[in-house]
């Protein structure tokens, strides 16, 4: 039995390079970078066009700046920044949802 030919040194280049392609880090990274460029251009129509009509509608105006006081020395619970923040959530977790439905189309597998 013979040993297996010894192979020629990688580049540290072509490691890189082959680690990124056969462990798919190189699509999450592509992923990671449009899902916060997705989620950045949902946060400012939330903050630009939907809170602004949530507005309206709330007494007062300024929702997110709800608190509750605890003591006299400043310290409150900010219900509004709280809120607000789920909100953006929900609203930036639906439009990623929608658009990975519509671009991860699955086909049906038969059985």
């Amino acid at each position: 039995m013979t040993p297996p030919a010894p192979q020629p040194s990688l580049s540290l280049y072509a490691q890189f390079r082959a680690f990124l392609l056969e462990t798919n880090a190189l699509a999450l990274a592509i992923a990671v970078v449009i899902g916060a460029a997705i989620g950045k251009l949902v946060s400012t129509i939330v903050a630009g066009l939907i809170m602004p009509l949530i507005g309206i509608v709330l007494p007062g105006g300024e929702w997110r700046q709800i608190k509750i006081v605890l003591d006299s020395k400043g310290n409150a619970i900010l219900v509004g920044e709280v809120v607000g923040a789920a909100l953006d959530f929900v609203i930036i977790a639906l439009f990623v949802f929608i658009i990975a439905k519509k671009i991860l189309k699955t086909t049906p597998t038969t059985k």
